[in-house]
């Protein structure tokens, strides 16, 4: 073998060692950027979902090759800080500061995308989160106030309102939930053309609760529970609280949100289309 042929098959094997050990060892770049606020104060349940969550979402961030980030330091809710995200999850209550609400209107108005959870959309006057931001609950949610809920946290069967959208079209028509309790709302959201309800509890759920009290058990109505603002990047998903042993005062879990794979079937492919949708 001559000098250039044995230069030619060094110069393959070096080639090929290149495209066959480097390059898959390289990461896939992330397609988008995530960050979640929350408090984890107060609400045993409330907090037991958070941790829940920040266990679940890097897993599946990894999965699908996003970056998951989250805080419980409102302040962060800032235009130099935005901007580095294209996804902000409320996994359990909302900003209170002035500052933090302009800045958050901001990145939605400008492209960002948003999912929130359960208590990220309650507001009741009075309370200690009374119904004082108009733009979030009435606008952007479209909600309004807390009305009241289901007792104790309990499955419900959820009818998927649009098969086409992006975030349901692989659920099943009806599909069993995981424990959970349940919000009514002041605003009759079917009657808010910027709204599009996604997921809603199925007459077949009823009666939804266990009591003690009566009128935390639901016989009858309409109840939504996933839905999007067409204005907006963005996903409202009642699901969020967990089941406590409050009753025997040993705070034990006794479900939890992201034990259900149908469910997060939901949560990924909304997470997903947001992500995609988002600004660069």
């Amino acid at each position: 073998m001559n000098c250039k042929v044995l230069l030619k098959t060094l110069f393959f094997f070096i080639i090929y060692f290149c495209f066959t050990t480097v390059l898959p060892a390289q990461k896939s770049p992330s397609k988008f950027k995530v960050i979640a606020f929350y408090t984890a104060k107060n609400d045993q349940a409330h907090i037991s979902y958070v941790h829940e969550a920040n266990r679940w979402f890097p897993e599946i961030a990894k999965k699908y090759h996003f970056t998951y980030d989250s805080t419980n330091n409102w302040n962060n809710l800032n235009a130099e800080f935005l901007a580095k995200y294209q996804v902000v999850l409320f996994l359990d209550t909302r900003p209170e500061e002035p500052a933090q609400r302009e800045a958050f209107q901001k990145y939605m108005e400008n492209g960002g995308a948003w999912m929130g959870f359960h208590f990220a959309g309650f507001a009741l006057t009075p309370s200690t989160y009374p119904q004082n931001w108009d733009w979030y609950h009435n606008q952007f949610i479209g909600a309004g106030s807390y009305k009241g809920n289901t007792w104790r946290p309990t499955s419900a069967i959820l009818r998927v309102e649009d098969p086409k959208h992006p975030a349901i079209r692989h659920l099943p028509a009806t599909f069993k939930s995981s424990p959970n309790e349940w919000y009514s709302w002041t605003n009759d959201l079917r009657k808010n053309p910027d709204i599009k309800i996604l997921l809603s509890i199925d007459s077949t759920s009823f009666p939804l609760g266990t009591g003690p009290k009566l009128h935390e058990i639901w016989h009858s109505g309409y109840y939504p529970v996933v839905w999007t603002n067409k204005n907006y990047k963005m996903l409202y998903v009642n699901m969020g609280h967990n089941d406590i042993d409050y009753e025997h005062k040993t705070n034990k879990e006794l479900s939890f949100q992201f034990a259900n794979e149908t469910q997060n079937k939901l949560i990924i492919d909304g997470l997903l289309w947001l992500g995609n949708r988002a600004k660069r």
